[in-house]
């Protein structure tokens, strides 16, 4: 499979601040590529920089064959862009902004009415295309936002954060449209921070954390590569929110992360530790409620690789603060595309 976006050693300094720092990367044709981390790691710095929006410090960019640096003109003609605030013209109808942008990507006239047509109907604004985007939710906006960025049928398609404060509906909307246009051959450069998302959309995913890539591969590789984040859930009663540190000491369990009414204890070995919670149970006169194993989810996996915690309120055995170098042990997981 060729590449449609092939990154080199690409680094961005604002003044002594070091926000991008020499990652190296490759982004499949066909394939739905996302860009993880926390707030602040780079995300929407190197996406900036893969769009022309910024020019590089360092590095090297190439999209379908061509150094952005040198030749961008045939990138941006084939490029789609929808950045983290919706960039719609509020005093202009829905179908005023499709016509402006369509007019600016050059798509031929005889075109520009059905390719809007379709769109707002995809997105549920056709009947809306004659109100002004002033009056519309923030929904709303963002959808149109997409529909503007797809007025001239891109190849490549960069969406930023597309989706945190809406409602579950533009949601599921946006979500459906990502899978769409893959399937039809479109690539998509997803940036979010939103684990879920990425779990859900993406062919492989790339954590970023500091500005330097921590981690990149497929959702499941990733999880399978950590073990030690597999857990165990209980729910214990009567009184089972009193038994948290307790449970923390069984042998095995690294962290305990208090889940609502059930505690989740992390493991190595679920399957070593299930009977230990069951004996627990009887020596102290409770009942197991529910009782389940857990795999890695993506969202251990990036808590794990940035150091970050894993649940709000967490309690550490002596054998469990073992994150020390995740982040060399899991740089470039994939094999291709891995951190220089």
């Amino acid at each position: 499979m060729s590449d449609a976006i092939k990154v080199d050693n690409l680094t961005k300094y604002y003044g002594d601040l070091l926000a991008v720092d020499h990652i190296s990367f490759e982004v499949r044709d066909g394939e739905v590529f996302g860009f993880l981390g926390p707030n602040g790691a780079g995300k929407t710095t190197t996406q900036r920089m893969l769009t022309t929006l910024l020019e590089p410090t360092e590095g090297h960019i190439i999209i379908h064959g061509h150094d952005l640096a040198h030749d961008p003109y045939p990138v941006k003609r084939r490029m789609g862009l929808v950045p983290e605030e919706s960039n719609v013209y509020t005093e202009l109808t829905a179908w005023a902004n499709l016509m402006f942008t369509a007019t600016l990507y050059r798509v031929p006239q005889a075109e520009r009415a059905v390719r809007a047509q379709e769109l707002l109907e995809t997105f549920g604004l056709w009947e809306k295309r004659d109100v002004k985007v002033e009056n519309f939710s923030k929904g709303m906006r963002r959808r149109l936002s997409i529909a503007m960025a797809l007025i001239h049928r891109p190849t490549l398609f960069f969406l930023d954060e597309p989706t945190p404060g809406l409602d579950a509906q533009s949601t599921r909307a946006i979500r459906d449209l990502v899978r769409k246009l893959n399937a039809e051959g479109t690539t998509i450069f997803l940036t979010t921070h939103q684990i879920e998302e990425a779990n859900q959309l993406c062919d492989r995913v790339a954590i970023i954390d500091h500005g330097r890539i921590a981690a990149i591969d497929t959702p499941e590789r990733l999880k399978a590569a950590f073990r030690r984040v597999q857990s165990v859930e209980v729910a214990l009663q009567p009184d089972g929110q009193a038994h948290g540190q307790a449970l923390g000491e069984l042998p095995g369990v690294t962290t305990v992360v208090k889940m609502g009414d059930k505690w989740r204890l992390y493991t190595e070995d679920p399957s070593a530790l299930l009977p230990l919670v069951m004996r627990y149970a009887e020596d102290h006169g409770l009942r197991a409620v529910s009782l389940c194993t857990l795999g890695p989810s993506l969202e251990d996996v990036f808590l794990e690789i940035t150091g970050q915690q894993v649940g709000a309120v967490r309690h550490e055995t002596g054998e469990g603060s073992r994150k020390q170098g995740a982040r060399g042990r899991m740089r470039g997981a994939g094999g291709r595309g891995g951190q220089r």
